[in-house]
């Protein structure tokens, strides 16, 4: 098993609440995570038919059976047990009472904010990080752009390898075809999830609608032009956009909301979460493809915010990141906001570092009025340095 990074906080955060509740997308890791971490707890999973059906009929008496504290899979499967639930745990008050998983984080803290509001603590859990795969910890996102690594490069990973499988554990763990696996992955999601979660009458039309927002990854959200292209409406876009992020598929970067006396872009920006279901969508076939296609540089952008994104949840806390745009097309792809203060962060997927790359930072300085502003380039290279104050990062290094 890769020990995940997000073990210990979940282990603090059990001593304190009587309910953890850990979402993330299907087969990231939840189960495994928490039947290792709590090996001393009773296990029941609702996905099993059997079980699920005592849970719906009976959920008092499904819940009386275990007598210690317990892990309840895919619990969102069941909704009337968070209150009865809340009950046990009004009760008796025991911290780590209660582990609960799910997949589906829309039903599942609809369900939470209703019966155990107070009482849960949640947690996040994306596929695995590199610095997971790479058996390492990350850097703290308060460290990037202010100092570099004392690290190695890695020699035996491959960026457009990487960027092409992907981070679910099952591929690395079993060493699966990318393609295969992610075809029967996508499915999967849009035949059950989806349609438990909102009735998708036309299954093609949103499997179009998917296709078209790989497409756009890394662009600014056009709802309406995006509808357009997929033949539905404004509403059912946005709608479905929230599915997309609900299933932690997507994320939408917001834009950064300081004013800096400049008209500024509104619109968020679109990205998947993992580079490896992106390829698959866009249909590409190999790392070889992937090499000199033209969305290299968004799907880079993406594997950049997704390391970031689980730099924070790994650590319990939420990514307060955005970018940063202005109407003239001045541009920070990235912005990490830490408390009062902020690291501008430039994304490129080349291998060899040219000048023009860092102006967009040095515009940022200029502009927020501190010369020596934390600035960072993370780039598809194998070395990191410094240049004009700015941290370069190999890609490997995040």
């Amino acid at each position: 098993m890769i020990k995940r990074a997000l073990q210990t906080t979940l282990t603090k955060i059990a001593r304190s609440y009587p309910v953890v509740t850990l979402t993330g997308p299907r087969q990231s890791g939840k189960t495994t995570l928490v039947r290792d971490t709590f090996s001393g707890h009773d296990y029941a999973s609702l996905e099993d038919p059997d079980v699920r059906s005592f849970a719906l009929e009976d959920p008092r008496g499904f819940l009386s059976q275990y007598r210690g504290p317990v892990i309840l899979d895919e619990v969102q499967r069941a909704p009337d047990l968070f209150s009865y639930i809340q009950t046990i745990v009004d009760q008796s008050g025991s911290p780590g009472q209660f582990i609960l998983t799910g997949s589906q984080n829309f039903l599942l803290l609809r369900s939470i904010s209703q019966s155990l509001a107070g009482r849960s603590a949640i947690l996040h859990l994306l596929p695995l990080s590199l610095a997971e795969l790479l058996g390492r910890k990350a850097q703290p996102l308060s460290s990037i752009g202010r100092k570099l690594p004392r690290r190695k490069p890695p020699s035996h990973i491959d960026l457009m390898d990487t960027l092409f499988k992907g981070f679910y554990p099952r591929i690395h763990d079993k060493d699966l075809d990318p393609q295969r696996w992610f075809g029967s992955y996508y499915r999967t999601y849009v035949e059950r999830d989806v349609r438990e979660i909102v009735n998708v009458g036309d299954i093609e039309s949103f499997n179009r609608f998917v296709r078209l927002c790989a497409g756009r990854n890394g662009q600014l959200l056009n709802l309406s032009s995006l509808g357009n292209d997929a033949g539905i409406t404004h509403t059912t876009a946005r709608r479905w956009i929230s599915i997309l992020e609900a299933s932690f598929i997507v994320s939408l970067l917001r834009p950064y909301h300081r004013n800096f006396s400049k008209r500024l872009i509104k619109s968020p920006k679109l990205y998947f979460l993992d580079t490896g279901l992106l390829c698959y969508l866009l249909r590409i076939h190999s790392p070889e493809s992937l090499q000199f296609h033209a969305m290299r540089g968004a799907i880079f952008e993406s594997y950049v915010l997704s390391e970031l994104t689980k730099n924070a949840l790994n650590r319990g806390g939420e990514p307060d990141l955005y970018f940063w745009r202005d109407s003239t097309g001045h541009e920070v792809d990235i912005v990490i906001e830490l408390g009062e203060g902020f690291t501008a962060l430039e994304v490129k997927s080349g291998q060899t570092i040219a000048g023009d790359f860092f102006s967009g930072l040095r515009y940022w300085r200029e502009l927020v009025g501190e010369p020596l502003a934390p600035a960072a380039l993370v780039y598809g290279g194998d070395r990191s340095y410094e240049r004009e104050g700015i941290t370069v990062y190999r890609w490997s290094d995040l």
